[in-house]
């Protein structure tokens, strides 16, 4: 009795193994109902052999959740991302988990929508991997639909500022932009540029913040802060504006809030003429795997990426408890070429 696709279906491997229909479910989607070692096993032969694959939307209905991780990010294509999505997959898998991903594309009702279908998908955990937003209108739906998973047995963890009443990954952005300001400064930089990122977003905001907070300690200030999108094109399209308007002159150095905004800021600097690292420094912020290989290679912000994924997932599994757990991920400076000693 195989199914309209002409696939094999479970009555098929039951029959075939010559046990009953709810012995072979037992069997193969691990139901907690012990079921007799010979009888598995010769389930296990017929599935093999008739290459039957389980239904696992139709088990998670049966059992309330599926064998999953579902995974939010605000961009696939950006590594920051991808490096995440790396750690959560290899915690995942160790726990016998499956991971399916979707993006946000930085887009708050997007984001709800995307909760809402990972809802009805009944992973065990839900990961949201990204920036909070600026007086975020949507926050109290977020937190609702969230916080019905939860109820129902899930598990939420956010890899993000500590914004969200769920488990959280903290990435430390304020102190990792303070340190490399400290740090720049004392390679005798003291004409500073930044590029920020969307205004919007709490991780552009919170870096660009705490950068030029240090350098006003210090008793200076940016000579220029250029805002643009949170990617290559985005540090591109902002240096050409910079260099358009003139202003790249007064600067010795430019911050920009990601790393590739860096390397698309590099480019831009690199057709125009304008030498890096001799006439204009760059920095930037994550330590993104392109970055050692950016020419020059880049000095950054070395974030933790994938062992946040990670600990996501050994947040997710850990003892369930009332109490808000915020675990901080520590940051690094990573000094390189593109930002040599005055």
């Amino acid at each position: 009795m195989t199914d309209k696709t002409g696939n094999p279906t479970l009555y098929d491997v039951a029959r075939a193994a010559g046990v009953s229909l709810a012995t072979a479910s037992r069997s193969l989607n691990g139901s907690e109902r012990k079921v007799n070692e010979s009888y598995r096993s010769r389930v296990l032969a017929a599935a093999e052999e008739l290459g039957y694959t389980p239904n696992l939307s139709a088990q998670a209905v049966a059992r309330g959740a599926s064998s999953t991780v579902a995974l939010l990010v605000s961009d696939v294509a950006d590594p920051y991302f991808s490096s995440i999505a790396a750690g959560v997959v290899r915690a995942s898998a160790a726990q016998g988990l499956m991971v399916t991903m979707a993006a946000t594309d930085r887009d708050a009702d997007r984001e709800i929508q995307l909760v809402r279908v990972m809802r009805g998908q009944r992973p065990q955990i839900i990961v949201i991997a990204g920036s909070r937003f600026v007086d975020d209108p949507t926050r109290e739906a977020l937190v609702a639909e969230l916080a019905a998973f939860s109820q129902s047995g899930g598990r939420v963890v956010v890899i993000s500022q500590d914004e969200l009443p769920f488990d959280t990954v903290k990435i430390d952005n304020r102190a990792g932009a303070a340190d490399l300001a400290e740090r720049l400064i004392g390679l005798g930089y003291t004409r500073f540029g930044i590029l920020r990122g969307p205004t919007n977003l709490l991780t552009a905001r919170d870096r660009s913040d705490a950068f030029a907070a240090r350098l006003g300690a210090e008793g200076l200030s940016p000579v220029t802060v250029l805002d643009g999108e949170f990617t290559r094109n985005g540090g591109y399209a902002a240096m050409n504006q910079l260099i358009d308007a003139g202003g790249i002159e007064a600067i010795e150095i430019v911050f920009a809030v990601t790393d590739v905004m860096a390397i698309g800021a590099m480019t831009a600097l690199r057709e125009r003429g304008i030498a890096v690292p001799s006439r204009v420094a760059v920095v930037g912020f994550d330590d993104i795997p392109s970055a050692q290989d950016a020419y020059p290679a880049l000095t950054t912000v070395r974030v933790p990426l994938e062992a946040a994924g990670e600990r996501a997932i050994e947040l997710a599994l850990s003892a369930a408890g009332s109490k808000h757990v915020v675990v901080d991920v520590a940051t690094e400076v990573v000094l390189r070429e593109s930002s040599p000693a005055r």
